[in-house]
């Protein structure tokens, strides 16, 4: 079997090999190009230590942040490739990481320490694949197994139980029976693993096609209940209300389909009626309602990204989004959609339909989006129009040439004005603005 090899990566093989070492494609890159996938990235196992790695490609930019474990990065023009020397993993800590590693000279070996059969396949074009854990055939049967037993797999690091999760999402595999129980047996040892680990993963099972199945796997293998257990009260509440004939988590997960690969939506779909159990009420005639759903799932949602370590942008952006899931118009018009602009901006103002799309069709019943259709029209024809202080014509500086005092007057009046020319575009003109500015606030 052969497997296409860009020339800069085939170039690292032929230097390693030529300087008298092995050199293999392995992992996600050989996984990828066997599933008929483009690889995202390419990594080179080889038997010369990060020492002689160095030498071989002194005359390229290299970076050996990786050096400690074995690795180096060797930077082309066309694209980067960790080279790392064959090793096996000394003690490992905590489920974490290992201590140290040692430097072998089997690739057999090399690939023993690796997570899944899938990931432990590598590739030379002159010896072709070498699968020593019948990786090739679970692909084909599309499984995740863990390389050999599965108990001994995860304790070297814990972090495997989710990305077991991951690569299941990601390829719409199933997860082995015996790797399976292991995860569940094991999920509570997340709690010892960074944040910041968690939530990479768990940012790419969101970013799957289908994220539902990575959440499902979660709850059913006890992840969830460590990594946010603030999803657990959804899971089986029955709405009674005549708008959903889905459970709050079913009806969760379906929007979570229904969004785009944007990660902000991804988030905001999760968790945009995480709060709906705590603000159930029944009216006379045994409906339900969750008046105020929105602000308690922003609250949520807060606590749960501010622990993973999400960063403070995409955070507000987030909370933006799930807050004001619940806001539709009374009167769809060109000054809301402005109003609407000014006050989230342009790019969650856009986030914000994809989500209200995707939560109108998993309700029960109309699935018209004329409304949707409408708010864009809108967006379009406004375009060029002003809907924030920076469209202005003028700004605090042109304020302060006419003798107004620098301090919040100055921001009064620029709100003022934008009012104005949201109202009426045409208003927008440096001398239409001062002579407002004038008349109102410079009055003799």
């Amino acid at each position: 079997m052969n497997i296409y090899i860009p020339e800069y990566v085939n170039k690292i093989l032929y230097m390693l090999e030529q300087n008298g070492y092995e050199a293999y494609l392995v992992g996600g890159c050989v996984r990828d190009h066997l599933i008929n996938k483009i690889p995202s990235d390419y990594d080179v196992a080889t038997n010369a230590t990060p020492e002689e790695i160095e030498k071989i490609f002194s005359s390229f930019k290299i970076v050996d942040i990786g050096k400690r474990f074995g690795t180096i990065t060797v930077v082309m023009e066309e694209g980067q490739v960790e080279v790392t020397t064959f090793r096996a993993e000394e003690q490992y800590i905590k489920g974490r990481k290992p201590s140290d590693v040692k430097y072998i000279s089997s690739l057999i070996e090399d690939l023993k320490r690796r997570d899944f059969t899938i990931n432990a396949i590598a590739y030379n074009p002159k010896t072709g694949i070498i699968d020593p854990f019948d990786g090739v055939n679970d692909l084909k049967l599309k499984t995740i197994r863990c390389v050999g037993d599965p108990n001994e797999r995860l304790k070297e690091d814990y972090l495997r139980i989710l990305r077991a999760v991951r690569f299941a999402t990601q390829l719409g595999f199933i997860i082995d029976v015996r790797t399976a129980n292991a995860c569940a047996k094991f999920s509570s040892k997340l709690k010892d693993i960074s944040k910041e680990r968690i939530r990479d993963e768990f940012i790419k099972i969101l970013l799957s096609y289908k994220p539902s199945y990575g959440i499902r796997l979660m709850w059913d293998l006890g992840i969830l209940q460590v990594i946010v257990p603030e999803i657990i009260p959804a899971i089986g509440f029955d709405q009674r209300n005549p708008h959903h004939d889905l459970t709050v988590f079913e009806h969760t997960l379906e929007v979570l389909d229904n969004t785009p690969k944007v990660l902000e939506v991804r988030l905001a779909a999760l968790f945009h009626d995480i709060g709906k159990p705590y603000t159930f009420k029944l009216d006379e005639n045994g409906i339900g309602h969750f008046y105020g759903h929105e602000k308690i799932s922003t609250e949520i949602a807060k606590e749960v990204l501010t622990r993973l370590n999400f960063s403070n942008e995409l955070i507000k952006n987030t909370l933006v989004l799930i807050s004001g899931h619940m806001n539709y118009a009374k009167e769809l018009n060109k000054k809301y959609v402005k109003k609407q602009l000014q006050k989230i901006g342009y790019e969650n103002f856009n986030n914000l339909i994809e989500l209200q799309i995707a939560d109108k069709l998993s309700k029960k019943g109309d699935k018209d989006l004329s409304y949707f259709d409408a708010k864009r029209r809108m967006l379009r024809e406004i375009e060029d129009e002003p809907y924030s202080r920076t469209h202005l014509a003028i700004n605090g500086d042109d304020l302060k040439a006419l003798g107004i005092v620098e301090g919040p007057l100055i921001g009064e009046i620029l709100d003022y004005l934008l009012d104005i020319v949201i109202e009426n575009p045409k208003k927008n003109n440096k001398a239409d603005l001062l002579d407002i500015v004038k008349k109102k606030y410079l009055k003799k």
